[in-house]
């Protein structure tokens, strides 16, 4: 990532979005130690809102960022100039090709950002949820784990954000908000099971650990 671009991205996030969640979202966080603080590593979230992603990000420190990398649609954040450069220049996602015309692995982004020692975001439903709710995991996940065992992999579990800047609207409401980290999973007891299915229960334990009511 070059130097003006991780200049504008500092920037971005030190003077408009950790002031405006610190302003508007009674943001709590628990586990934030937990956070991979250098890459390889994979951070799996439920997904309710596009301000998860913003959120994950400004726990990070600023001279981290460049390094984190969101896994995002390419059909829907490069879909016109401005929000492509807005998503690869503030963001810096990794587009991700969501169609299936293309004989190549559409994670081979992925896997490539993680040999160069990058934090992968990622939120395994796929797309944004029901708020309170948490979809199943898409399979592309449980492959992606298990192709790389030695990178390790940080659950997190959101709450509130849904509702803070539900899909579909654009006004940012004032709401309180929880962001739990949970530790490196201990992928030892995967074996011969579905990674899929492991990983969705290691975020859903963390809220049940902290007794969301009403989420599934």
């Amino acid at each position: 990532m070059g130097n003006c671009k991780r200049y504008v991205q500092v920037a971005f996030f030190l003077l408009i979005i950790r002031p405006v969640l610190m302003i508007i979202l009674g943001l709590r966080v628990l586990g934030r130690e937990n956070l991979p603080c250098h890459g390889p590593a994979i951070v799996i979230a439920n997904h309710n809102s596009h301000l998860d992603t913003l959120v994950l990000m400004s726990l990070f420190r600023l001279s981290d960022l460049h390094r984190v990398r969101p896994v995002a649609a390419a059909d829907y954040f490069l879909r016109t100039p401005l929000a492509s450069w807005l998503s690869h220049t503030l963001i810096n996602i990794i587009p991700i090709v969501r169609t299936g015309d293309s004989e190549d692995d559409p994670l081979c982004p992925v896997y490539e950002a993680l040999k160069r020692d990058e934090i992968i975001i990622f939120f395994p439903e796929g797309s944004r949820g029901v708020p309170e709710k948490i979809l199943p995991f898409r399979r592309g996940i449980g492959r992606l784990v298990q192709s790389c065992p030695a990178v390790e992999v940080f659950p997190v579990f959101m709450h509130g954000l849904g509702k803070a800047l539900p899909k579909g609207d654009p006004l940012l409401v004032p709401f309180f908000c929880d962001i739990i980290i949970g530790k490196a999973v201990d992928k030892t007891s995967y074996q011969d099971t579905d990674f899929t299915m492991k990983l969705e229960q290691q975020v859903k334990g963390l809220a049940a650990d902290h007794v969301f009511p009403g989420w599934e």
